[in-house]
């Protein structure tokens, strides 16, 4: 669950342009099955010109308004400008993924440490760290099963609420 402050799970916005249109569709019956609430905000139709700064902008605002309230699942083909823009709004911290679920052993960690790192940890680490509410793929670049690997993370992973990652979220939301 998506527990955060409240205890209770979060609704999910959904929204992508014509890249991630077909994913979309996908992660909504996927989400659902996880017991959220899924509000779809477009795009309703498959249109190879529209641009995701006009589907995305009414998500951002919405979780910048409510962010206690919503989580949001943003597409596109890299999601890397679906992030940058939803992360011009306040209280929007969106984290990008692009697949690559593999696992690799890193022995470069810490003092001699050793330990698994696999590209889903961004996820998870997004939300324990960075207390992410929008999660942007990129659907070019993820399989279905990825992306709902990605999704499930995010959504079940609550914020660490460790004063040094509070303290660093309030840094952030000082810089205009």
């Amino acid at each position: 669950m998506n527990k955060k402050t409240t205890g209770t799970k979060h609704k999910v916005i959904i929204a992508s342009d014509h890249a991630g249109f077909e994913l979309k569709a996908i992660l909504t019956a996927h989400i659902k099955s996880l017991g959220y609430d899924v509000e779809d905000m477009g795009a309703k139709t498959l249109d190879p010109e529209d641009d995701y700064p006009v589907i995305l902008t009414p998500v951002a605002m919405r979780v910048a308004t409510e962010p206690e309230k919503y989580t949001a699942i943003v597409l596109g083909g890299s999601g890397n400008g679906e992030a940058m823009l939803c992360n011009r709004f306040p209280s929007v911290r969106a984290a990008v993924y692009y697949g690559g679920g593999y696992i690799e052993k890193n022995d470069e960690v810490g003092a001699g440490k050793s330990e698994n790192r696999s590209s889903l940890d961004i996820v998870r680490l997004a939300r324990e760290h960075n207390d992410a509410n929008i999660l942007s793929l990129g659907a070019r670049f993820v399989t279905d099963d990825e992306a709902k690997a990605a999704v499930e993370i995010f959504l079940e992973t609550p914020f660490s609420g460790d004063e040094r990652h509070a303290r660093r979220i309030r840094e952030i939301d000082t810089i205009e």
